[in-house]
C-alpha cells in the first residue's frame, strides 16, 4: 500500500504496451491514429502518466551551481564564469520533443469518449506540463518561440518562427496554469501531481517571474512585476486556507526537519504536497544518495554555514571573530537545521561505532552534506527514501516573500508563514519591527538592489529561504531572479584552521588530525603520533593552492579557510543571466536572434 502510485502507473503502462503496440516507444508518431488511440479515459490516463517527470534525488545535487556548494564538476555556470562562452561551445538545451508530445495530446484528447470534466482534468495536466516545460525555457533563454500546437514538418512559418517575447510566453504559461488549477482533480494516484501540486507550481513561477521582472531592468518589464507577485500571493493564500497542509512538527526540533529527507513514506506527510515515491523492494529504487556525503563532486561552502542564525535568533556573523571560528565552535548553539543539513562534530556514520572525523581533501571544503543522505547500511532502505518535490514550506516562503515585495507584509503574515518554520526547530520568530529596524548589513551588501521600508524583512526572508531550502536545488534560481549573479564569483571556502598543528573535529576536546608543513613527510602508521585516546592522528600536508600537499589553505601554512579553487570568476551582467540560442539553431533558422550580447 505504501507506494500504490507505482503499482497503478505500472499497470497502466503494461496494459498500454499490451494493446497499443509499445505506444510509449512511438507516440506521437503520425502512424498512430488519434481516432484509434484517444478513445477512453484509460487512454488519456496512460498518455498523461507517460509525461510524468520529476527530478527525484537529483534535487540534492543541484546546488552545485550555486554559492551553497563547492564542486569539482564541470557545471555550466562555473565554466561560463571562467572561460570564453559562446553559442558554439555551451550545452544545447534547445530540445522541443517533450513539447510536441504535450501538444499532440492537447490536439486530440477531446476525441475520447468521456465526460467533459474527465477530459478537462487530463487537459489540465497536459497544460501543467507545458507550463513547466516553458518555465525551463524562459529561465534559460528568456525569449523563445511559443508553440501552442504540434509542428507540421511542411509548415515553414512554424519551422522558421522567430522567438516570441518573454511577456507573451509567460502570459501563455499563466493561462495554462490558470486552466490547470481550475480543472485538475485533488484526488489522483498518489505520487502524481494533483491540483495542489499545480497550484504550488503556479505560485513558484509567479514569484520567480514577478521578482525577476522587478530586479532585472534590462527586460523593461518592471511595471508588470506586481501582477505576478499578486498572483503568487493569491495562489499561496488559497493553498494555506484550503489545502489542508501543515508544517511537519512532532515537537522534536533536532529531528523533524531531517525526517522530511529521510522518510520511506512521505505520501502521508501533511507538509509534502507532492512526493517522488520509491520502494527498492518493488524494483522502484532511487539508487540511494550515497555520493551526497563525502568527496564525490560537491561539498558545502562555509558561506552557507555562516548564514544560519544562532539558536537565540541572533546573527552568527555578529559574533566576535566569527570568521576565524573553527569547525567545532561553528556548530555550537546554532539553528538546529544546520545539524540536520550538514554533518556536525560528533556525527556517527551508520556502520561505525565512533564519531565521524571530517575527511579533508584537495578541492573540497571539509564540510559534508547529510541532507538527502540516507545514513544506513541497508541498501533497500537507502533506495526506498521518498523525495519531496513540493513542500508546504516553500509555499509559506513564497507567500511571505511576495507580500514583502509588494510592501503589504504584516506580522500576522509572518506568524502564519516563516514563523511556523522557525517554530518547528524552536527558533525565535521573525519580528517585522525588529527586522525593519536592524537590517543585516552583510546581507544588505550582498543584495544591494533591495530597498524601501521592507528591506530588512526581505533580507531575513531570503536568509530563511536559503536555510530552509538548502540543498534542494532552489538557490541558483533564487540568485538569478534576485539579480544576484555576482555572488557566484566568490570562491567557495571550507573549514578554517589558524595554521599548522593538531585539531579536534569530533567535539570531544581530543585532537583527531594534524596539519604538517608541506616540506614534511607523512610518517608511516607505526610512527604517527597518538592522541590521548591512544588513536593515531590523521596527518595532512598543508600548503597554498597548487603546492604538493593534501589540503590547500587560503594563506598556505599560515592558515585560513580551506580553498577549493582559485581560478578567477567573472559574471557579466546582464548577459550571464541568460544563455545563447545554440549556434546550429541560428544557422538552421536565421529568424532567431540572440539577446544581451551573446554571440
Amino acid at each position: 500500500m505504501k507506494k500504490i502510485s507505482i503499482i497503478i502507473i505500472t499497470g497502466l503502462l503494461l496494459a498500454g504496451t499490451a494493446c497499443k503496440k509499445s505506444f510509449f516507444d512511438r507516440y506521437p508518431q503520425d502512424a498512430i491514429s488519434p481516432q484509434l488511440f484517444f478513445k477512453s479515459e484509460e487512454d488519456l490516463a496512460l498518455y498523461i502518466n507517460g509525461l510524468l517527470s520529476m527530478s527525484g534525488t537529483g534535487i540534492y545535487y543541484d546546488d552545485q551551481s550555486s554559492d551553497n556548494m563547492a564542486t569539482t564538476a564541470a557545471k555550466e555556470v562555473k565554466n561560463i564564469m571562467t572561460g570564453s562562452p559562446s553559442s558554439k561551445n555551451l550545452p544545447d538545451g534547445w530540445d522541443w520533443a517533450r513539447l510536441r508530445n504535450i501538444n499532440y495530446f492537447l490536439e486530440n484528447y477531446n476525441k475520447a469518449q468521456a465526460t467533459q470534466d474527465v477530459k478537462d482534468h487530463y487537459a489540465g495536466m497536459a497544460r501543467y506540463y507545458r507550463a513547466l516545460f516553458y518555465f525551463g525555457k524562459i529561465k534559460r533563454y528568456s525569449d523563445v518561440p511559443w508553440y501552442g500546437q504540434t509542428m507540421n514538418p511542411n509548415d515553414t512559418a512554424q519551422l522558421y518562427k522567430p522567438c516570441s517575447p518573454r511577456a507573451l510566453v509567460v502570459d501563455s504559461m499563466m493561462a495554462d496554469l490558470s486552466f490547470a488549477v481550475a480543472h485538475i482533480r485533488s484526488n489522483v494516484p498518489s505520487g502524481t501531481p494533483n491540483v495542489w501540486a499545480a497550484k504550488a507550481l503556479f505560485a513558484r513561477i509567479a514569484l520567480y517571474e514577478g521578482t525577476f521582472r522587478k530586479y532585472h531592468p534590462e527586460l523593461n518589464l518592471q511595471a508588470t512585476a506586481g501582477r505576478f507577485l499578486d498572483t503568487a500571493i493569491n495562489v499561496t493564500q488559497d493553498i494555506i486556507k484550503n489545502g489542508g497542509f501543515t508544517i511537519y512538527n512532532t515537537g522534536n526540533p533536532t529531528q523533524d526537519y531531517a525526517t522530511l529527507f529521510s522518510s520511506q513514506d512521505l505520501l502521508q506527510n501533511k507538509e509534502v504536497i507532492l512526493a517522488y515515491p520509491y520502494d527498492a523492494s518493488k524494483s522502484a529504487s532511487s539508487g540511494g544518495t550515497g555520493t551526497v556525503f563525502g568527496d564525490y563532486e560537491q561539498s558545502p561552502a562555509r558561506d552557507l554555514v555562516q548564514t544560519y542564525l544562532m539558536k537565540d535568533g541572533t546573527r552568527y556573523t555578529d559574533q566576535p571573530g566569527y570568521d576565524q571560528m573553527q569547525f567545532v565552535q561553528e556548530f555550537q548553539d546554532r539553528d538546529p537545521r544546520l545539524k540536520q543539513t550538514l554533518a556536525w562534530p560528533g556525527f556517527v556514520k551508520a556502520g561505525d561505532n565512533k564519531p565521524y572525523i571530517q575527511r579533508l581533501n584537495k578541492n573540497f571544503s571539509g564540510y559534508h552534506q547529510i541532507k538527502g543522505f540516507t545514513n544506513t547500511t541497508d541498501n533497500i532502505i537507502a533506495g526506498s527514501v521518498d523525495v519531496p518535490m513540493y513542500r508546504y514550506a516553500e509555499t509559506l516562503l513564497t507567500y511571505a516573500e511576495a507580500k514583502a515585495e509588494q510592501g503589504s507584509l504584516t506580522q500576522a503574515d509572518l506568524d502564519q508563514s516563516i514563523n511556523l518554520l522557525r517554530a518547528r526547530v524552536q527558533m525565535p520568530p521573525v519580528s517585522l519591527a525588529m527586522a525593519g529596524a536592524d537590517p543585516d548589513m552583510i546581507l544588505a551588501a550582498r543584495y544591494p538592489d533591495v530597498s524601501g521600508p521592507m528591506k530588512g524583512v526581505i533580507l531575513e526572508i531570503r536568509r530563511e529561504r536559503r536555510v530552509e531550502l538548502a540543498m534542494e536545488g532552489y538557490r541558483f534560481d533564487d540568485l538569478m531572479r534576485w539579480h544576484a549573479g555576482k555572488l557566484l564569483t566568490k570562491q567557495p571556502e571550507g573549514l578554517y584552521f589558524p595554521g599548522l598543528g593538531k585539531f579536534d573535529l569530533t567535539g570531544d576536546g581530543v585532537p583527531d588530525i594534524i596539519l604538517i608543513d608541506k616540506s614534511a613527510d607523512i610518517p608511516t602508521d607505526d610512527k604517527k603520533e597518538k592522541n590521548s585516546l591512544g588513536v593515531n592522528l590523521i596527518y595532512y600536508k598543508a600548503g597554498a593552492f597548487g603546492d604538493n600537499v593534501t589540503v590547500y589553505m587560503k594563506n598556505g601554512t599560515a592558515g585560513g579557510a580551506l580553498v577549493t579553487e582559485i581560478t578567477p570568476r567573472t559574471f557579466l551582467e546582464p548577459q550571464y543571466y541568460y544563455r545563447p540560442i545554440p549556434y546550429t539553431q541560428m544557422v538552421l533558422n536565421p529568424n532567431l536572434k540572440q539577446i544581451f550580447d551573446w554571440q
